[in-house]
């Protein structure tokens, strides 16, 4: 295996992306991390601000989520590019599918150009009943 090069090289020499030889670099994600440190691991996040309310719609929650698990991620000691995974939990896979030009923009304005290990998983509800997402991110902090 080789390490591939992504945007989140250049910003942390803690944690960078993975890519064996011959695989195409993916888009907005990476297909492995490799980092060394303290884990920070998050709960579920989900797109509620700190008085409980949730944003109004997928893109508008998927951004308050990311926004949430930035500042737990600092909460920590940490910043966004010690992230190294995001497990995304989504009740409508069709609304992710359909959303992916808009989530872009919110994407980068919480995380910026910096795209960890992720998957996506489509579940029939989540505990809070308006949570449309929930994210969880594991970030390899400083030793």
């Amino acid at each position: 295996m080789t390490s591939g090069t992504s945007p989140s090289d250049s910003a942390s020499r803690r944690a960078r992306a993975v890519l064996p030889e011959g695989w195409p670099q993916p888009r907005g994600y990476a297909n492995g991390m490799v980092a060394e440190g303290k884990v920070l691991v998050t709960g579920g996040l989900v797109g509620w601000d700190v008085q409980g309310v949730f944003a109004k719609g997928f893109v508008a929650q998927v951004g308050q989520t990311l926004a949430n698990i930035k500042a737990v991620v600092e909460a920590g000691g940490g910043k966004v590019e010690d992230i190294v995974r995001l497990t995304w939990y989504v009740t409508d896979i069709e609304a992710y599918r359909n959303s992916l030009a808009e989530l872009g923009p919110a994407y980068r304005a919480n995380l910026g150009r910096h795209f960890p290990a992720m998957a996506v998983v489509s579940v029939p509800a989540l505990v809070e009943p308006e949570a449309m997402v929930e994210i969880e991110a594991t970030a390899v902090l400083p030793g």
